[in-house]
């Protein structure tokens, strides 16, 4: 191929006929000959008569000029011309690229493999052999044909951290061990890191190195609480415009579902590195959060997750006996007060209404014995999943609670009476704390000196006792103790909640210990100090793009380390768990700064993407096509020849030959954003407002196909029946309005071909508030009108074990906008199911039609934020309608994609196990 500017040429050696268009202007010249002139008297009889019909002397200089235009365009359209070649690669030897591959890079992740693809096709068309070197998981150097290093590409994946030094000195250790000269291509996150330097002089002491700049960067840092309100920071990189950006507060609903709770928006000025947002968000809708992100921006380092320190835990506080006021300090509750209120949320009355309240922790402080009725709600509470705390005190120690037999309510069996330390009738001084064990959740806590007991009640020996004891004194007498209840815990403190009995709750030991017992979690992050010799357990970790993943095979990581230590191979972001405590590691930290990439002057920094290639020789050879039409046209006029109706007739079909290359491209175009990822679709009807809708519909089931399952559907496309391939999309969303056209013969020949070969067609007649099925509506007519011609099965209403049912969630109701009315679906041949199976085996392929009219599009539809556009019900039913209609839209896509595969009777031990049968 040459190159001549922006046009290159595949065959450029037929070029060399554009010198031969001289010649063929002097023959055309020349041909045909010009008539010899002769005088003969008897031609002064015809002078001043008209001739209608004329014969030129010589071709005009316009023909022949639109004659040698249409040769030349002839000769350049077979020469191959292209529009935007490819650079040859004209280097030779090895060449090395380098990726970040971090975070950073997540966002523009796809867009830089199509850069690598695009340089490592001219590598190969080069002869040049590749190698790969991945800074967060460097290796060694291995040179290999170009073609095998495209096959890596696809597991090719960022991670959620930057390369640290171990990473760093182990691609230098590479880059050494390996041998000759070889050129290096860098593709730069946009974010600097310590150690990139050493690694440039040692590139660029190998041969040449050659930059790729990256793109814009987005971060999130872990927000601030202040006064009940989040406070974010959001940084960028590399830009100066102006720009708005939206943060996302998504967690579970009351049914489990992820979903977007809340949002906020933050703006960056012209030049600013830094935005600020706030969010206020009530308690209950607090507690649900689990991770904050920014719109759009796909990495790890644009998510925050949440963990307890967000929400304010429900502590309810409950004390055997109150203090006078003028004794404030005397209180049981006095000190738990005090500790607990910057981060909790206290709750006082009686038992029975604070169980009832959803409270996430109950204190009992020197409370002895309960009421049956109330013994056993606090039991049940706390086998669901609640935390009792108990104190001790004269009552406790007074009375037989734990004496005789096991209490559920206690950890441990108690010793009658107490134990005084240090008093006149004693055996010796107050004793002080014993160092915290390594299992214990207090493992890592000093405790002072000056803390000391003086009076606590006795635990009974037993076989459990040394188990269930997480602290103790000195002479081993346990302290703390500790049993699992169900799915609950219940923990008793041997001493009093005041300072009765011992120094503790004088002490920030006290805070701390309750903080570990994830009673006071809450406020800011805990430090090195809090963490140190912890273990914590990763529960979820992130990916480079920002998502979960499970953490079962990964190993404890310890206390300080998840403090201190940056993310990297051995500490991923992601949710860690101490005990009862969660813990959430982000990529950023809440005071971290983003500092842009920097490369030495002499170091060529340019970026890989080019506008793509454009073969121009159709476009050419249509234009030459069409100048020899016109041509034939302009001779035949020249001549006479041509009548004006005819010719006119002929000229306008020469135009609509030239201009089908164009509509050849809107075709290629439209095939390209329909085949790129599965796409949903919908019939356009000709009403704006409906047509609207039915595309914010699909763009809502979209995004709730890729929030909850693994399919990642691309932008809905409006399709024309007329015009349109239907092959790209397995469904079709149409739309019934009174007033839309038949389509044509040939549209429905089409919409035949689709349901034969197993698309599906949902049809919404949008009126199950004032119609049944059938034509008692304007709607219901005209969908028996526009159904008529396809060749569609007999049909029945959906029956309760219908695959759709099933296929991914359990349902029964099918609702959109409206509610309360049958859907229609192919009728099913299988027969009844067999003895004991509650499901027929229906493994028939999926239906082509359905059949409703609950204008399911408008309960789908969202903006481009996420809000929803058009309400659905009141209150908190309509949201429980919107959410059956989203599992509506999840399994009619899941029944198309997946067809029967859920009516094999293999599933059916798993389905009555979630019916609760």
């Amino acid at each position: 191929m040459i190159a001549f500017g922006s046009i290159g040429f595949t065959a450029p050696w037929l070029l060399l006929g554009l010198f031969a268009l001289p010649l063929l202007w002097l023959l055309l010249r020349a041909l045909p000959p010009a008539p010899i002139r002769r005088r003969f008297p008897g031609v002064a009889l015809l002078l001043g008569l008209r001739d209608d019909e004329s014969i030129a002397e010589r071709t005009p200089w316009w023909l022949l000029l639109l004659r040698a235009v249409a040769a030349a365009a002839m000769i350049v359209g077979f020469a191959g011309p292209v529009l935007n070649p490819q650079t040859p690669d004209t280097a030779r030897g090895p060449l090395l690229v380098v990726l970040d591959a971090g975070w950073a890079g997540a966002a523009h992740w796809r867009g830089r493999m199509e850069q690598l693809d695009a340089a490592l096709v001219r590598a190969a068309r080069a002869g040049r052999s590749v190698a790969l070197l991945p800074l967060t998981a460097p290796d060694e150097i291995t040179f290999q044909p170009a073609e095998a290093q495209r096959s890596r590409l696809a597991s090719l994946a960022p991670e959620p951290f930057l390369p640290d030094t171990a990473q760093i000195e182990a691609a230098l250790d590479a880059i050494n061990a390996a041998e000759g000269r070889f050129d290096t291509i860098w593709l730069d996150d946009g974010l600097a890191y310590p150690g990139r330097e050493s690694l440039v002089a040692a590139l660029r002491a190998r041969g040449s190195l050659h930059v790729v700049p990256g793109q814009e960067v987005l971060a999130l840092a872990p927000p601030e609480r202040k006064d009940g309100v989040l406070s974010f920071r959001i940084l960028r990189t590399g830009n100066d415009a102006a720009r708005d950006v939206t943060i996302s507060a998504e967690g579970r609903d009351p049914g489990g579902t992820m979903r977007r709770l809340a949002t906020t928006q933050a703006q960056f000025g012209p030049g600013e590195a830094e935005a600020r947002a706030e969010l206020s968000l009530p308690r209950e809708l607090a507690a649900r959060v689990t991770r904050f992100s920014i719109n759009g921006a796909r990495s790890a380092g644009a998510v925050v997750l949440a963990d307890d320190g967000l929400a304010q835990r429900k502590v309810a506080l409950v004390a055997g006996r109150e203090g006078r006021e003028a004794l404030a300090l005397l209180s049981p509750l006095h000190f738990l007060e005090q500790a607990l209120a910057p981060d909790a949320e206290l709750l006082k009355g009686p038992l029975r209404e604070l169980i009832a309240a959803n409270s996430d922790v109950v204190v009992l402080a020197d409370v002895a014995a309960l009421p049956p009725p109330e013994a056993e709600a606090l039991r049940e509470w706390v086998e669901a999943g609640g935390m009792l705390l108990r104190f001790a005190g004269p009552r406790l120690a007074a009375s037989e609670a734990g004496r005789q037999e096991d209490d559920p309510l206690l950890p441990v069996r108690l010793r009658s009476g107490g134990r005084s330390i240090g008093g006149a009738m004693s055996w010796g001084e107050p004793r002080r704390l014993a160092p915290f064990a390594e299992d214990s959740p207090f493992a890592g806590l000093t405790p002072p000196d000056e803390v000391t007991v003086s009076a606590q009640v006795l635990a009974e020996p037993g076989p459990d006792l040394s188990a269930r004891t997480i602290a103790a004194l000195a002479d081993g007498t346990p302290l703390v103790t500790r049993k699992a209840l169900g799915k609950g815990r219940v923990v008793l403190f041997h001493v009093t909640a005041n300072a009765e009995w011992s120094s503790l709750p004088l002490s920030g030991l006290f805070v701390e210990m309750l903080d570990r017992l994830a009673i006071s979690a809450g406020g800011a992050a805990p430090g090195p100090d809090d963490l140190a010799g912890t273990v914590w357990q990763p529960l979820q970790v992130m990916d480079g793009f920002g998502m979960l993943s499970e953490a079962d095979t990964l190993p404890g990581v310890d206390g300080a380390m998840l403090a201190t230590e940056p993310p990297g191979p051995d500490l991923r972001p992601g949710l860690y768990a101490g005990g009862d405590r969660r813990i959430a590691r982000n990529v950023l930290t809440a005071d971290a700064v983003l500092t842009p990439s920097a490369w030495p002057r002499d170091v060529p920094v340019a970026s890989l993407a080019a506008a793509p290639e454009r073969p121009l020789g159709g476009v050419l050879l249509a234009l030459a096509l069409g100048l020899l039409v016109i041509d034939v046209l302009a001779a035949l006029a020249v001549s006479g020849r041509l009548r004006p109706i005819g010719g006119a007739a002929v000229l306008v079909l020469a135009c609509l030959f030239a201009s089908h290359p164009v509509q050849a491209d809107e075709a290629d175009d439209f095939a390209a954003r329909a085949s790129g990822n599965l796409a949903l679709a919908h019939v356009l009807t000709g009403d704006s407002r409906v047509d609207d809708i039915a595309q914010a519909g699909l763009r809502g089931l979209s995004d709730t196909l890729f929030f909850r399952t693994s399919v990642e559907p691309a932008q809905p496309i409006g399709v024309d029946l007329e015009t349109d391939e239907l092959a790209f999309f397995p469904m079709l969303y149409w739309p019934i309005t009174p007033d839309q056209p038949r389509p044509s013969r040939e549209a429905y020949s089409r919409l035949n071909d689709y349901l034969r070969n197993g698309g599906l067609i949902l049809f919404d007649t949008r009126d199950a508030d004032v119609a049944d099925y059938g034509s008692a509506s304007p709607n219901g007519r005209k969908l028996r009108e526009l159904a008529a011609p396809l060749d569609i099965p007999p049909l029945e209403p959906l029956p309760q074990d219908h695959v759709l049912t099933r296929s991914f969630y359990l349902l029964q109701d099918f609702p959109g906008r409206h509610d309360g009315r049958d859907i229609w679906v192919e009728a099913a041949t299988g027969g009844d199911a067999a003895e004991g199976m509650p499901f027929r085996n229906l493994n028939d392929g999926v239906t082509p039609v359905v059949i409703g009219g609950n204008d399911w599009a408008a309960a789908w539809a969202v903006d481009r934020n996420g809000r929803v556009l058009v309400p659905v019900g009141r209150g908190s039913a309509g949201e429980r309608q919107r959410e059956l209609a989203d599992r509506f839209g999840v399994n009619l896509v899941m029944h198309v994609l997946t067809g029967n595969y859920k009516s094999d009777q293999v599933h059916v031990p798993a389905l009555l196990e979630r019916l609760g049968q």
